[in-house]
């Protein structure tokens, strides 16, 4: 065990010490270990993108542009699951391993797989794109035109442009004998040239970078000597203006041909914390090395030459299976941009989320919470009460400490910035600002670095474990006694995606549950090595344990009445522990509802092992991001919130909590929720017991969850 400055155990050795004795307490059931069994993580994770996709190859399932979107949404989810899951199986391939998932493939395997199915889903994307969408765009007067399409006095009107605004950020580089094999950072999109000397004839070869720094989608009507009269909105590709001006970049040379390809690395950060120092400056070196970690996919167009090829992979270093035909544009996450067009008849009708806190207590919050357990669900229910929370304890005299974990908080926050006012206010303010949260540390050092520029406290929480629990504690003095207000949620403290994700937020003066936060609290900024909490569950010390524990104790309520039920709500399903766990129950006559967004290894329906399982996939407007796991009890309601998937990260690399919802007309609000999503048959798609997703017959009444979630909003807002 490592030890601290002191001598003493690291905290985040105490945690997982813990962990690892609670989870030997559960021995995996030797009933449950057939392959068959269990869907791969990775195939499943495949699954949901594709999910993600038939949102936009569905005509009926979403207004236009909303399509479009969904097509951004599949190629960025890809994106990062090449440079994070698809990275981690190659360093497996590499390494020689040969161990078997526990639905038995290898990481050769995986790999396979992976490709065929990811091949099919790049031609329905594109198919879509190119030959539904774009055709679609156009009759709305919306265009995506080539620069070889346009006249000759458009055309030069766009080499002005070219010259004035886009030439002075292009780097052409050469790659010969006296120039290096230029490096082509992660996610880049580049031009491969092939040129001819025109005074010696020897042919040579350049790359010019797309410089992501501008817009991909080049507008027509902003640009000088298009017509901005007819109201049709027309775009070009960026790279394509480059390509056609190409030219000006190398004078004196013969373009033969240019090719377009593009990029993804490895860009996964690990992190010798016991050798950091500086853990700040450690996970900014992460950053930049992202740029150069070892390329994953190579994406080209199917007309690039054998010569050209060859010299790309052998100089990215790329193996052959990586490299991926892909005609079209390459990389359209970009296609989000369109939402900006200004159609609201090709977007989804706009909604005002319920603010009812407000409403019925102003901006007094506190006494909100005193008269009782407050609930919110986003985005149905405003994120504003959570910003004025804080807003609130910065501005009142009578709140002496703010304590508060930030995981994704955005570029422009509301609540780090109220958190500095409280601190200059002169509040006690501390915050774990967790830097390892995967693609949003550069925006997390900024704000840690700011905060801690006005005197709050900062910690980045625990050696090799992230902190991912969502949890604000405010000490108040009331009447000559401290009073302790929470707010804990299932989603992170970020308004932006507050109006997008569906999570839910608990506004609570519970004195057992304030008790356990500020224990954990004191854990992660302190030397504290408690590991005993009364009502909340804390990865990765005791959460895998209770849960098994209640889906166990719903196995005896069945077995004395038949009335076992589990209701889980997650992100995704994957512990091997738990699923067993699972299996056990259905065997045992338990009913068990899943609602699992994306990635589940479970296998519903299998006739003597999970006949009593259900699971579902709800792929809507908004991202279905809440955690919940509702155990009937024998009748006595349990439920839990939190920030935890049923995952081996969440449950042993994690601090994550759920929490007891203690209110009962709260938890039959919330079972009631659940059980609407249980009953959608318009964006719920169902698992099969061979481990394949099919749309739910919604023959009769058509019922969107998310829908009656926007109806029963704006019901309570008019009455």
């Amino acid at each position: 065990m490592n030890t601290g400055s002191f001598g003493l155990p690291n905290i985040c050795d105490v945690f997982m010490l813990k962990g690892i004795q609670n989870n030997a307490k559960v021995p995996a059931s030797p009933d449950f270990i057939n392959t068959s069994l269990y869907v791969n993580r990775e195939l499943s994770w495949i699954y949901f993108n594709q999910r993600v996709l038939e949102e936009a190859l569905d005509p009926y399932a979403h207004p236009l542009l909303e399509r479009v979107k969904f097509i951004s949404i599949f190629s960025s989810n890809l994106d990062e699951y090449f440079m994070i899951r698809v990275a981690g199986i190659e360093d497996q391939y590499e390494a020689g391993i040969q161990e078997r998932t526990i639905d038995g493939l290898t990481p050769a395997e995986q790999l396979d797989k992976i490709r065929t199915m990811v091949l099919k889903q790049l031609s329905e994307r594109n198919e879509c794109f190119y030959h539904d969408l774009l055709p679609a765009l156009q009759k709305e007067g919306i265009e995506f035109l080539r620069v070889s399409e346009l006249s000759a006095p458009k055309q030069l009107a766009l080499s002005h442009y070219f010259r004035k605004e886009i030439y002075p950020v292009l780097t052409p580089l050469a790659f010969d004998t006296g120039h290096p094999f230029p490096f082509m950072s992660n996610l880049s999109l580049n031009l491969a040239i092939e040129l001819a000397d025109e005074e010696s004839g020897s042919l040579k070869f350049a790359r010019v970078k797309v410089p992501s720094i501008l817009p991909r989608l080049l507008q027509l009507n902003d640009i000088k000597g298009f017509d901005r009269e007819d109201r049709i909105i027309r775009f070009i590709w960026l790279e394509d203006l480059i390509e056609n001006n190409l030219a000006h970049l190398f004078p004196k040379m013969k373009i033969t041909k240019s090719h377009l390809f593009r990029l993804i690395r490895d860009a996964d950060i690990e992190i010798e914390e016991d050798e950091a120092g500086d853990l700040l400056e450690t996970i900014e070196q992460g950053i930049r090395s992202r740029r150069y970690g070892k390329v994953v996919r190579l994406d080209i167009t199917p007309a690039m030459p054998l010569p050209v090829r060859k010299l790309l992979i052998k100089n990215l270093e790329v193996a052959q299976r990586n490299v991926y035909e892909i005609d079209g544009a390459l990389g359209l996450s970009c296609l989000i941009d369109l939402l900006k067009i200004e159609r609201p008849d090709l977007k989804d009708d706009p909604f005002v989320p319920n603010n009812r806190i407000g409403e019925q207590f102003g901006l007094d919050i506190f006494s909100a919470i005193r008269a009782k357990d407050q609930l919110l669900y986003h985005p149905y229910d405003s994120f504003q009460p959570v910003v004025d929370f804080i807003n609130q304890a910065a501005l009142d005299p009578d709140v002496l400490s703010i304590k508060q974990t930030l995981y994704r908080v955005g570029s422009n926050s509301p609540i780090v910035q109220t958190l500095m006012n409280a601190a200059e206010e002169g509040k006690q303010v501390a915050v774990l600002v967790e830097l390892k949260a995967r693609f949003d540390e550069e925006n997390n050092i900024v704000w840690a670095r700011a905060l801690e520029d006005v005197g709050v406290h900062v910690a980045y929480g625990l050696p090799r474990l992230k902190t991912h629990a969502k949890l604000t504690l405010i000490v108040r003095r009331e009447q000559q006694r401290l009073k302790r207000y929470l707010h804990l949620g299932t989603g992170n403290y970020n308004p932006a995606t507050g109006k997008i994700y569906t999570d839910y937020s608990l506004f609570t003066v519970n004195e057992q549950l304030a008790n356990d936060v500020a224990e954990l609290f004191n854990a992660l900024t302190g030397y504290s090595k408690h590991t005993e909490y009364r009502k909340l569950l804390v990865s990765p010390i005791n959460t895998r344990k209770r849960i098994i524990e209640m889906i166990d104790r719903e196995i005896e309520w069945s077995r004395k009445e038949n009335q076992g039920r589990i209701i889980m709500k997650m992100n995704a399903l994957v512990d091997p522990q738990t699923i067993r766990a699972l299996y056990k129950a259905s065997c045992e006559g338990v009913k068990i509802d899943l609602i699992v967004r994306g990635m589940c290894s479970l296998k519903p329906g299998i006739p003597g092992i999970s006949d009593n399982i259900r699971v579902i996939s709800v792929i809507g407007r908004f991202l279905e991001h809440s955690r919940a796991y509702y155990f009937r009890n024998g009748g006595k309601d349990e439920l839990y919130l939190g920030s935890a998937d049923i995952m081996p990260r969440n449950l042993d690399g994690r601090v994550e909590t759920l929490f007891p919802v203690f209110d009962k007309s709260l938890i039959q609000e919330i079972k009631a929720d659940l059980e609407i999503i249980l009953s959608d048959n318009v964006k719920a798609w169902q698992m099969t017991s061979e481990g394949i997703y099919l749309k739910i017959n919604n023959e009769g009444t058509k019922i969107n969850s998310q829908a009656l979630f926007l109806t029963r909003s704006a019901f309570k807002k008019n009455t």
